[in-house]
């Protein structure tokens, strides 16, 4: 039986008022009932645009010149309207801040059941039956805004999930989730999709997506559709990186060790994936690249005392936290949503004060120093770019905090280009802030402190909402500083930003230190990883599968070689 067409572009094409060429060009896709797309790009490519295009917010929010056609659930798009198409799409975006609408977490789940008239029994029952999936049933009297970003998003996905619309859209579901809440995230979305809805994905952490199937994926670059075709065929063809995705790191090690990967394979996923072609190569090239890293001599810059702290005087959020950062490292703090990552992060910058203990920078207790003069030497990127961003215009934002110390002008203007071209920003640098993606907007706030040359840089989640290409633009830029002799500490989620660029991680979870050790070290640890909610590395899963004796010193050695690779190409 022929499956229905849910979502149908025919010569489509879209420019928006404000810009000067179009955005789409010649869209031509065909998506159906019960199917699990993955829409990946890099940042600019025009596949959030795609999505608003589906979920209604192009043309109805977002003015712009359409061209050719666009049918969903059978409704010319242009002709509907936003609520109209409301009821065939629900979204999940990937800026979780400008979703919420209830005063707290139950509300808002709530939301569209209120609308509907669902009686008050029914919907208290389904809102805790939707909230338990999401794990966040402890948190329904909570304000939405004041979560950490990964609640923040279970929150979203809660929104949606509770209404029964035909067609699922998710921008960027992964972009604020630990990996162990990410993974559960991919599940649930596999788990609602079987349900015969209609599942679109927008997003480029690819080897996390495919931790469930999906029927195709649609690769677009410049507002144009590259590939449309299985994950297999997708990620034999080896056109990912080329286009700013990043294959998953299994793949990148068979093809360190020279093998030749082809849709028969099945390269999808490490579970399908035909690892006896590949075991002797990669046996071979261990055997021949593994060498064991000298010790650096470190010196002591920031230390971090015995730590405590309570936003409510009840709950403690940190307990006992104690930690060495030294001088030139590349740090990564790791561990799962609300761990207290972030609040450690505004303590080490002076915006709240600890409990108990204290931070000191080069043996000085920082405590005596106000908030801007803790800013001369310690410089912090947060999550959420919205939070940082104040000027209207690219370059004014980047600007401020020099003119704010009386820089002369043409040292200001100097400075601001060499970082607008290391953050891949320099072609907007005469553009509003508001036309930009959130992953654009995310550069432009690292911009905005990388300008200052800081003592210790902190960045809470660097690469959250950026593709390979600018992903490994930023980092390699953050890496030259760091060679320079800058001190980098970087909260993330990504595991792949912590394996390839940091050296040691300290793991926190529940307010408590867990490990603080070299970062592979941690990443193939099943019992920490179970702990902290990360999620361990395929590299140590192929090693295995390989039958590499040595699975973490395998894993090591990927390491060091794929930073060389990257030298070189560099």
């Amino acid at each position: 039986m022929e499956k229905k067409t849910m979502i149908e572009f025919s010569n489509f094409g879209f420019q928006y008022f404000a810009q000067s060429e179009p955005t789409l060009h010649d869209i031509n896709l065909k998506i159906y009932e019960g199917e699990k797309i993955l829409i990946a790009g890099p940042s600019g490519s025009g596949k959030s645009t795609l999505g608003n295009c589906i979920n209604g917010l192009i043309p109805f929010a977002y003015k712009g010149k359409i061209t050719g056609s666009l049918k969903v659930g059978g409704i010319e798009t242009k002709e509907a309207s936003l609520f109209k198409l409301s009821a065939k799409v629900g979204t999940v975006l990937q800026d979780s801040d400008g979703q919420f609408i209830g005063l707290n977490v139950g509300e808002d789940i709530a939301f569209s059941l209120e609308n509907d008239m669902v009686p008050l029994n029914e919907m208290k029952e389904k809102v805790k039956r939707i909230s338990q999936i999401v794990d966040m049933e402890d948190h329904l009297d909570h304000d939405p805004h004041a979560l950490s970003g990964g609640q923040k998003q279970r929150v979203s996905l809660a929104g949606v999930m509770v209404d029964d619309v035909d067609i699922l859209l998710f921008d960027e579901p992964l972009a604020n989730l630990d990996p162990k809440t990410g993974k559960t995230a991919i599940e649930l979305i596999d788990q609602i999709s079987s349900e015969n809805r209609t599942v679109v994905i927008i997003e480029h952490r690819l080897e996390d997506v495919l931790h469930r199937p999906v029927d195709r994926i649609i690769l677009i670059d410049e507002g144009r559709i590259i590939m449309d075709a299985s994950p297999d065929a997708v990620l034999a063809s080896g056109v990912l990186a080329k286009y700013g995705v990043r294959e998953p790191l299994y793949l990148t090690a068979a093809k360190y060790a020279g093998a030749i990967i082809t849709e028969q394979m099945k390269p999808a996923s490490l579970d399908t994936f035909d690892v006896s072609s590949v075991k002797e190569p990669i046996q071979k090239w261990y055997e021949d690249n593994h060498i064991r890293e000298k010790q650096k001599h470190q010196k002591e810059m920031l230390k971090i005392d015995h730590i405590g702290y309570s936003y409510d005087g009840i709950k403690p959020v940190l307990q006992d936290i104690s930690a060495t950062v030294y001088e030139g490292e590349m740090l990564s703090i790791v561990g799962k949503n609300g761990a207290g990552k972030t609040t450690l992060a505004s303590i080490i910058c002076g915006f709240i004060q600890p409990d108990q203990g204290k931070i000191l920078m080069n043996g000085e207790d920082l405590s005596k120093y106000t908030i801007s003069e803790r800013a001369e030497k310690i410089g912090i990127v947060m999550q959420n770019p919205n939070q940082m961003i104040s000027k209207t215009m690219i370059f004014d934002e980047v600007a401020l905090g020099l003119q704010v110390r009386n820089i002369p002008e043409e040292e200001i203007k100097q400075r601001v280009y060499d970082v607008l071209k290391i953050c891949g920003l320099y072609e907007f640098r005469n553009w509003p802030v508001s036309a930009l993606s959130f992953g654009q907007k995310k550069r432009v706030s690292i911009a905005a402190i990388l300008v200052l040359n800081p003592q210790i840089l902190i960045l809470d989640e660097p690469t959250a909402g950026q593709d390979y290409h600018h992903y490994s633009e930023i980092m390699e830029f953050l890496k030259e500083l760091n060679d320079n002799g800058q001190t980098i500490i970087m909260i993330t989620h990504d595991m792949h930003l912590m394996l390839e660029y940091t050296d040691r991680a300290i793991v926190i979870t529940e307010g408590k230190k867990l490990a603080d050790e070299k970062a592979f070290a941690v990443l193939c640890d099943p019992e920490l990883t179970e702990k902290a909610n990360l999620k361990e590395t395929s590299l140590f899963e192929l090693a295995k599968k390989t039958d590499i004796s040595e699975p973490l010193e395998f894993v090591e050695c990927f390491i060091h070689y794929d930073r060389k690779e990257r030298e070189n190409e560099g």
